[in-house]
């Protein structure tokens, strides 16, 4: 056990007129399975290379470990897992891999030889960590691990994880948080805290400390107008007063009396000046005041949308499943799911009008609009004005969906490759939001994506009720949004 020790540590950027990180002090003890939560663009990534090395800071950092991290990059694609372990740690023990791999649900000998390119993202992800966990005193910072990964191998992975000492955890799954974590790590708006129990409990926590200071805030709002008032009327009394002293009858009573009562209201005033003192130091870590967002989906006339007959995937190898049938009727949010390459993307494409190949058909209502968002976000340039106006989406709208994604309004001057990509997939979200579409086709929308942005879109989609077919492996997000389940 020891303790990797954070004291006032101020970290900017060059060029930036915001630190990233202002006086920050905490602790994290070594043994903790931590996760690491916060909003895309707050610092996590910035703090882990922080810890790393990588850039300078003020204030203090003390650890008694050798930092990892994850996904380390590989600089030979051809290399086998055993050249990638080797040229990480050159005497190890390839017995130690190889149990670290069947643990994760990886057969060695399958994968020992094979050149880390024709890996699946799945079984880039297992090996990475696998290579990084046979090193000795040395702890893991464990950046997204999920992303690209189906609902399986997430199982699997936190089954491996949880097995483990300690490390801190990048991800925005909360289920897999919640069956990996033991401590919580979050950036909020206004500071950073550390508390015990996995991310349910971090929720519910949040929710109560935001309750109160709400509750607060009303309470407060409501003694400052009360005050303001009485403030007011003791000081247009003692006013009035004052203006007849000179008048042909004063007994010194009515002088006194004013005295007091101006005396009275500048205490009320010093009351008031407490309370909004009080009140402004609240609501700094709810994340929004009005953080509900928009959508500009259309209502189709007819009620079936799409429909599948005896469909399949058909590259020239044969159906990838086997032929499926089902509907997309009005209103339904459908999740597709499947392992990792059964056809799932391929029938969004499909849907979208690509030339997948394929058998059996697919048939869609006239004048059916899809607004379609992709797996990835490459290729992503330019400036936000520009990419509005070149996709016929109204700027305004746009760019407010994404100010309640918790985009800064720096981040509009700026091109977009210089984007985070949990910032270029939530470009693609405010983008799909703004288009007059009847049906949502959203491919891994989650991928990068901070969890508070997840039970935005959660709460948008539950309450606008739109038209969506959706892949997506966060489990927590498919249980909550989902009204229909196709497997593959």
């Amino acid at each position: 056990m020891s303790l990797i020790q954070v004291s006032n540590l101020t970290f900017g950027y060059e060029g930036s007129f915001d630190n990233v990180f202002e006086n920050a002090s905490f602790a994290i003890d070594t043994d903790w399975k931590c996760g690491f939560i916060g909003r895309n663009g707050r610092g996590k990534t910035t703090f882990l290379n922080l810890l790393r090395g990588k850039y300078g800071y003020s204030g203090t950092i003390t650890a008694s470990v050798e930092f990892e991290y994850f996904p380390f990059d590989v600089e030979d694609p051809y290399m086998t897992p055993l050249d990638i372990a080797e040229s990480i740690q050159p005497d190890f023990e390839q017995w130690r891999l190889s149990r670290e791999l069947s643990l994760l649900d990886v057969d060695p000998d399958d994968i020992f030889y094979r050149p880390y390119c024709t890996l699946s993202y799945g079984e880039r992800t297992k090996v990475l960590l696998a290579i990084l966990f046979i090193r000795e005193n040395s702890f893991l910072l464990i950046d997204e691990p999920t992303n690209h990964l189906d609902i399986a191998a997430r199982d699997t992975l936190a089954r491996y994880l949880k097995s483990k000492r300690g490390f801190i955890l990048v991800s925005h799954d909360r289920a897999f948080l919640d069956a990996v974590i033991d401590h919580t790590l979050s950036i909020n708006r206004a500071n950073i805290t550390v508390q015990k129990g996995n991310f349910s409990s971090w929720q519910r926590e949040k929710d109560r400390e935001d309750q109160f200071e709400l509750q607060q805030n009303e309470k407060l709002k409501k003694d400052v107008k009360r005050l303001e008032a009485a403030a007011r009327r003791t000081a247009d009394w003692s006013d009035a007063k004052e203006k007849t002293k000179n008048a042909s009858f004063d007994s010194g009573y009515t002088g006194h009396k004013a005295a007091k009562m101006m005396k009275r209201s500048k205490a009320i005033e010093a009351r008031r000046n407490d309370a909004l003192e009080e009140k402004s130091a609240l609501l700094k870590n709810i994340e929004s005041a009005d953080t509900k967002l928009q959508i500009a989906t259309l209502r189709h006339p007819k009620e079936l949308l799409v429909e599948a007959r005896d469909l399949s995937i058909d590259y020239g190898d044969g159906p990838i499943f086997s032929p499926a049938r089902f509907e997309i009727r009005r209103g339904e949010r459908i999740a597709l799911q499947g392992k990792n390459g059964c056809g799932k993307s391929s029938i969004l494409k499909l849907l979208c009008g690509e030339n997948v190949p394929h058998t059996g058909t697919l048939d869609k209502a006239s004048g059916l609009m899809i607004s379609y968002i992709p797996q990835s976000a490459e290729g992503l340039s330019g400036m936000l004005s520009d990419f509005a106006l070149e996709n016929g989406i109204d700027e305004s709208l746009f760019k407010s969906i994404l100010r309640k994604l918790e985009f800064q309004r720096t981040q509009f001057d700026k091109r977009m490759e210089d984007f985070s990509e949990g910032q270029k997939k939530k470009v693609l979200i405010a983008k799909s939001l703004c288009e007059k579409a009847h049906l949502l086709v959203w491919d891994e929308p989650l991928n990068f994506i901070d969890v508070i942005s997840r039970m935005q879109l959660e709460e948008l989609l539950t309450a606008c009720r739109p038209t969506v077919i959706f892949v997506e492996h966060d489990r927590r997000f498919t249980e909550n949004v989902a009204t229909k389940i196709i497997n593959l």
